[in-house]
């Protein structure tokens, strides 16, 4: 079979490997420039983060892959369970970018669905997120996505 020279790479959402932490950093330091992975300083801390997120089978840090291997997007997923729902799992997503450079192009739209659709094989009776009050085009994403504003969330500094 013959690929279109034109066609787009194929997309990959698949758990993040060590390899790929320096492109998630990047990922998380990029808010409105591309942040170039190789400048990104993997400290001590990240790498027992890291450790920590890959050993818990409650948590995913998931990468958006495109073609040979270039990470344009991540998201971390942590599944909580409860008692409300039956006692179903609720997905938490967190941490979701996609590079700066590749954003508009539907990449953010893949991530998500991919993410729910995970969610939802593991068993999950919701998915739930949180965004900065001040990222009000990431508000109409979620919003476009099926995702509805149902509470106010709180945070403490520590």
């Amino acid at each position: 079979m013959s690929v279109a020279p034109d066609a787009a790479p194929a997309l990959t959402l698949r758990p993040a490997t060590r390899a790929d932490l320096p492109a998630v950093l990047a990922l998380l330091a990029d808010e409105e420039n591309v942040v170039d992975q190789s400048t990104v300083v993997v400290t001590e801390e990240y790498e027992r983060a890291f450790a920590a997120i890959d050993e818990d089978p409650r948590n995913e840090l998931l990468v958006l892959v495109e073609g040979a291997g270039a990470v344009v997007g991540c998201l971390q997923a942590t599944y909580i369970p409860g008692l409300g729902k039956g006692g179903a799992e609720r997905a938490l997503i967190e941490a979701v970018r996609i590079r700066a450079d590749r954003r508009g192009g539907g990449l953010g739209r893949t991530l998500m669905t991919r993410a729910v659709e995970r969610a939802r094989a593991r068993g999950c009776a919701l998915v739930q997120l949180t965004s900065n009050k001040r990222r009000e085009d990431a508000h109409r994403f979620y919003a476009a996505l099926g995702f509805a504003r149902s509470h106010d969330g709180f945070k403490l500094a520590l």
